[in-house]
């Protein structure tokens, strides 16, 4: 039913993306505003040579997330791209040389796990239980509801639910009670990589994110994940979103209590204004805050529990040759990681020792790379920007050979050697390029002292018709959530314009 309101979306990325699409269909006049020349937010590509490298996001899980902004007229989810499950899920390269394959097949596993003695699978079994125990509490209320309070969290868990959800460890520890084998330790405590948080000090209910995978399973994008982003912008047109690229907001216009537009510089240096009944913002809430609102130091200053979550050096390689030790998805585990996570998340400084993450993406779609060649990104989780004391772009150039020269001491024999294409990221570009706070890849970090893994509220507390999405926002970082959060944020709108027409 077509309403007489105006939203305006701010941002690109797929959680203002999801939101402008499911308010059109709601039937709101949707503008959707974007500073850069294409749609995706950190879903972005590089083509070179032949080579094809996504920017962004490399994996992709929980696809029936994404089925309501495709679904209805007919259509479906796979109308729009083509899904390959991805098995193993992961590889992990550990510093003794031992390799552990992860496995969504539960029979492969059992055959990955046999080397390591009688009862590790056994053990894996378990844990995986308590996963998807831990999933399961966290699904029908955190991420179905759409939580953005600690007291909401309380006053909907009580009785079972507050008995087996595990809120009091952390995911390390309870990693550890679980599970003997120091491997699967490793590789359990790194599925916090998701939302760019140490397993240290993220909650325990955090290891629901091993059941996410190997529950629901690992996919791959035909074509890349760039993909993903081609299809909500056809999605955007065939339901009536007006999109502007090349658009950037410079202010969000506002009273005492509402939001009434957003200025914008256009693609030839005029500035616009755009009345909206509502404005969703996919800049994260924090830069949003300061740069957008113009919020006093003292309404920033009580965001600043919600930390950035860590930002990270990208590099994309296009190779003259094909290292067939790796699968799609890889990891090469640092000495001790919980010295990795102390270092990087406490002390905030680079990593010596990091743990890698390498996406080979030809394992799965050869027309990545050219005939015979390799293409892999690279990327170490470092601390986010610190304005006070920043890293140099020449300490990011040092950890970039740090990082090469484990890949090549761990197997990946004379990579530099079959180097013919090189892209290399910084915090610094991520923060110009996307307007990341800090340079943050993932939003907010999980912290159980600092926010018990909430992030901010997706409604302004000082504008009622002022709403956020994205990995700033509850329920956090990782495509599926951003998405839940857009979805979340156009049922708050559809009610809360009901409401005021009554």
């Amino acid at each position: 039913m077509k309403t007489n309101k105006k939203v305006v979306v701010i941002g690109s990325g797929l959680g203002g993306m999801s939101a402008a699409i499911l308010l059109a269909k709601s039937g709101f006049d949707v503008t959707l505003l974007e500073k850069n020349n294409h749609l995706g937010g950190k879903l972005n590509i590089h083509e070179e040579r032949g080579f094809k490298f996504d920017l962004g996001p490399s994996i992709f899980t929980l696809p029936q997330i994404f089925r309501p902004i495709f679904e209805g007229d007919g259509k479906r989810l796979e109308d729009y791209i083509s899904l390959e499950r991805v098995d193993p899920q992961w590889r992990n390269f550990f510093d003794d040389g031992t390799v552990l394959n992860l496995y969504e097949d539960k029979e492969r596993m059992r055959a990955e796990l046999a080397p390591f003695g009688a009862g590790t699978f056994e053990e894996y079994e378990r844990f995986l239980d308590y996963s998807r125990m831990q999933y399961e509490i966290v699904e029908r209320g955190y991420l179905r509801q759409g939580f953005d309070t600690f007291w909401q969290f309380i006053k909907f868990y009580s009785g079972k639910d507050a008995h087996n959800l595990d809120y009091l460890r952390s995911m390390s520890s309870s990693i550890y009670r679980r599970v003997k084998n120091k491997y699967l330790r490793d590789t359990f405590e790194y599925f916090i990589k998701y939302v760019g948080s140490s397993a240290s000090d993220s909650p325990a209910f955090m290891n629901l994110m091993p059941n996410i995978q190997l529950e629901f399973g690992l996919w791959y994008v035909g074509g890349g994940l760039y993909q993903l982003a081609r299809a909500y912008e056809r999605r955007l047109q065939e339901v009536g979103v007006e999109v502007r690229l090349g658009h950037k907001v410079l202010t969000i216009q506002k009273n005492t209590k509402t939001v009434t537009g957003v200025l914008a510089t256009t693609p030839d240096g005029a500035e616009q204004k755009f009345d909206a009944d509502f404005v969703v913002s996919n800049m994260e809430v924090i830069p949003a805050t300061q740069n957008l609102l113009n919020e006093p130091e003292r309404v920033v200053r009580k965001l600043q529990r919600f930390e950035p979550s860590c930002s990270g050096i990208v590099l994309h390689l296009g190779l003259d040759r094909i290292y067939p030790q790796l699968a799609h998805h890889n990891f090469f585990y640092s000495k001790d990681q919980h010295a990795h996570f102390h270092r990087v998340f406490r002390e905030k400084k680079l990593p010596d020792d990091p743990t890698i993450y390498l996406v080979a993406p030809t394992r799965t779609d050869p027309s990545q790379a050219p005939v015979g060649c390799d293409n892999i990104k690279i990327l170490p989780h470092i601390p986010y920007i610190n304005k006070k004391n920043p890293f140099t772009r020449e300490d990011y150039l040092e950890l970039k050979e740090l990082c090469l020269d484990k890949l090549e001491r761990m197997g990946l024999t004379d990579l530099r050697k079959h180097i013919v294409v090189e892209d290399f990221w910084t915090p610094f570009d991520i923060e110009e390029r996307y307007a990341s706070n800090c340079g943050s890849i993932y939003g907010v970090v999980c912290d159980r002292r600092k926010n018990f893994a909430f992030k901010a509220p997706k409604r302004s507390p000082q504008y009622s018709n002022l709403f956020f999405v994205g990995g700033s926002v509850n329920p956090g970082g990782g495509m599926p959530m951003v998405t839940l959060s857009g979805q979340h944020v156009a049922r708050m709108i559809r009610e809360q314009n009901e409401a005021e027409r009554r």
